[in-house]
Formats: structure tokens, sequence, C-alpha cells
């Protein structure tokens, strides 16, 4: 997936000014970005102040490590099945 060159709080800070006044047009021409990506921000981000990204972002994080360990395990179980069915 490619990175975005804007940071979380970047975009949550592009989304403040939208609330208080600023048009999608010249934030979107100020950021150089297409209004549909700042769409895309505002359905993903929208309503988060900062403390609820990092917490976001610590369950993203949390997760990834959780299915990362179940593939392991589901792996390891498969070879051992593997290895089992074989006759000596």
């Amino acid at each position: 997936m490619k990175k975005s060159r804007f940071t979380e709080s970047q975009i949550i800070k592009a989304l403040k000014e939208n609330e208080q006044g600023r048009s999608v047009s010249d934030l979107s021409r100020e950021l150089g970005i297409d209004k549909s990506t700042f769409y895309y921000w505002r359905k993903k981000y929208g309503g988060m102040d900062r403390q609820e990204l990092k917490r976001l972002k610590e369950l993203e994080n949390e997760n990834k490590k959780l299915k990362q360990m179940y593939a392991d395990v589901s792996l390891d179980n498969k070879m051992l099945k593997d290895i089992l069915s074989k006759k000596f």
C-alpha cells in the first residue's frame, strides 16, 4: 500500500479547518490533493481527535501482531499434521 505524504495529524488539522468554515476546494488546492481524497479522509478520520487516532493506530498494530501470531501457529499446526500423516 502506498504511504501517504501526509501524517494523520496533518489530515486531522485539515479536517478541523474545514469544520471551521474553509471550503474543500481551497484546502485541497493548498494541500495539492484531489477533492475525492479529502472526502475519503473525512469518511475515515471524521470526528476524531489526536487521542482517538492514537488509540486507533495502537489497535491496528495489535491486530496486525495477533494476525501474524495466528498465521505462525497455523503454519506450525499444518507442518505437524503433514509430518504425522506420513507412514514410517
